[in-house]
């Protein structure tokens, strides 16, 4: 984060990308303070006047520029040039990244901050101040590789991010985890068992491969009760997992079925 800046946490689903990011905010604040952080859920829809600037109906018939979330982050972040600030982007492949961020792109350079690179933003008049993103605005993005309805970053965008890829954890950790929070060891052991099985036969699918492979979020709140514990893994399994697997192998129904049935059995 300090030498880049900007960076995106990438992995399959449920492996704690949106968990990870706010904490690392935390962690860069030094503090719980949610007046420094930004968070914004790219989608198809959203758009360069959604992010940046563009013309919105004003309430009385008529539109006015109005400013969106960068500019908005930027200006409280050169207001406290000594506090660092951090826009956090939730599913950053989902929105159609060029037009979103136009031509300030080069402006997330760590040496293109500062108003030194200011530049003129489209929608503004010329006498309006010129734009920048102030040093000490963080940006950290989370990045499903699991979607495939999506087109691949271009590499103008991944020069300007670093990359973090995060992993399912079904070991160790999660154990440790659910045992302490009292669900019995036959219970965990049955779930580390399976969604291990799991994500090995997902991974080695040339159809799908490791960014399908199922996180470890789908198990982190157990019941308060420990009787309550195999009812709540056979309802995660029934009601999450195994929909899941039928879109993955959707055209293999057999194939479906067979996972289905390894995951389920007693």
């Amino acid at each position: 984060m300090e030498r880049k800046k900007n960076l995106i946490l990438q992995g399959p689903p449920g492996t704690g990308k949106t968990f990870l990011a706010r904490r690392l905010a935390w962690l860069l604040l030094a503090a719980r303070d949610e007046s420094r952080i930004e968070l914004v859920q790219f989608h198809p829809s959203y758009s360069y006047e959604d992010f940046v600037q563009g013309f919105r109906p004003d309430g009385h018939g008529g539109f006015r520029l109005t400013d969106g979330v960068l500019p908005d982050v930027c200006r409280r972040a050169a207001e406290q040039p000594q506090r660092p600030f951090v826009l956090l982007i939730d599913e950053i492949n989902r929105g159609h990244l060029n037009r979103i961020f136009g031509e300030l792109l080069v402006l997330l350079e760590p040496d293109k901050r500062g108003p030194a690179h200011a530049l003129r933003l489209p929608y503004a008049p010329a006498e309006a101040p010129r734009f920048f993103v102030p040093d000490n605005l963080y940006l950290i993005g989370t990045m499903n590789t699991a979607d495939r309805s999506l087109a691949p970053l271009d590499y103008a965008l991944r020069r300007r991010f670093a990359f973090v890829p995060m992993q399912p954890e079904f070991g160790e950790p999660l154990r440790r985890l659910l045992a302490g929070q009292g669900v019995p060891n036959v219970v965990i052991a049955r779930l580390l068992l399976r969604l291990r099985e799991l994500n090995q036969a997902i991974a080695d699918d040339p159809e799908l491969g490791p960014d399908f492979q199922l996180g470890h979020s789908y198990f982190c709140q157990p019941p308060a009760h420990p009787a309550q514990a195999p009812a709540w893994l056979n309802l995660i399994l029934e009601q999450e997992i195994a929909p899941l697997l039928d879109d993955y192998w959707f055209d293999q129904p057999t194939q479906a079925a067979a996972h289905k049935k390894r995951l389920l059995g007693a």
